[in-house]
């Protein structure tokens, strides 16, 4: 099953990851100093590319997962409000929530068949539920297995149990959207910081090198370097800023 902590890149993705990161950083320190062989020295930071668009991949696909983890606890509500027992429900499960969502190949429709099958087999459904919420990496998936399985052992209501933490959820999902859209500005804003300086060194270089002569030998060198790190670090510390979670 699906490890939804990590993200394996595909070996054209890796590639291609690669590729692209040292081209963009031959072409910003190239920019900057205007030494070709200097330029050449940067192109091994493309080796961080892979770790960052995994990132950045894995970051949707749990993303994904935590919006259809909602639709399926409304599924979920409704079927246990009809009468069904537990177990029954996430058999039913699949078919009401494929229509729900509409794509088949969807890791939750996949989650939801592996546990049904699990259960089929003799094994209780606190198991493979708890094998889910582990790998899932999601608080709202961890509470709810716990809580769910909490109830089930004690006899708890678990039809409110999921209503609640489906309502808790929407919730959740519906601030973070309004705050996304009030960040969204700033965070095209901090792109545009990040990349005003290569390309105001850029047009300055192209249109009157004579003014940039100064800065591409001797002390010229340590202060692009020293300016470059700060603008790194800058970088770093604005990600930190908009990079906003609840």
């Amino acid at each position: 099953m699906v490890d939804y902590r990590t993200y394996r890149l595909s070996r054209k993705q890796r590639i291609g990851a690669i590729a692209a990161g040292g081209l963009l950083a031959y072409c910003a320190i190239w920019t900057l100093y205007d030494q070709a062989v200097v330029a050449l020295l940067a192109i091994p930071a493309g080796w961080f590319a892979p770790k960052l668009l995994g990132g950045h991949l894995r970051r949707q696909r749990q993303e994904r997962l935590r919006r259809s983890f909602k639709d399926m606890l409304q599924a979920l509500s409704s079927l246990l409000s009809a009468g069904r027992s537990v177990e029954n429900a996430f058999a039913a499960l699949e078919d009401d929530l494929a229509l729900l969502i509409g794509d088949p190949q969807a890791d939750i429709l996949r989650e939801i068949r592996a546990i049904a099958n699990r259960c089929r087999n003799g094994e209780p459904l606190e198991a493979p539920l708890a094998d889910f919420a582990e790998r899932s990496g999601l608080e709202e998936v961890r509470s709810f297995a716990e809580v769910f399985i909490i109830c089930k052992r004690a006899g708890g209501d678990l039809v409110e149990v999921v209503r609640r933490t489906a309502g808790l959820i929407g919730e959740k999902m519906e601030v973070e959207q309004e705050l996304g859209v009030l960040m969204a500005q700033k965070r095209m804003e901090s792109k545009l910081m990040m990349g005003m300086p290569f390309a105001f060194v850029g047009l300055i270089g192209w249109f009157a090198g004579d003014y940039m002569a100064g800065l591409h030998q001797g002390m010229g060198w340590v202060l692009l370097t020293v300016c470059l790190l700060a603008l790194a670090g800058c970088c770093w510390w604005i990600q930190r800023i908009v990079d906003i979670r609840i």
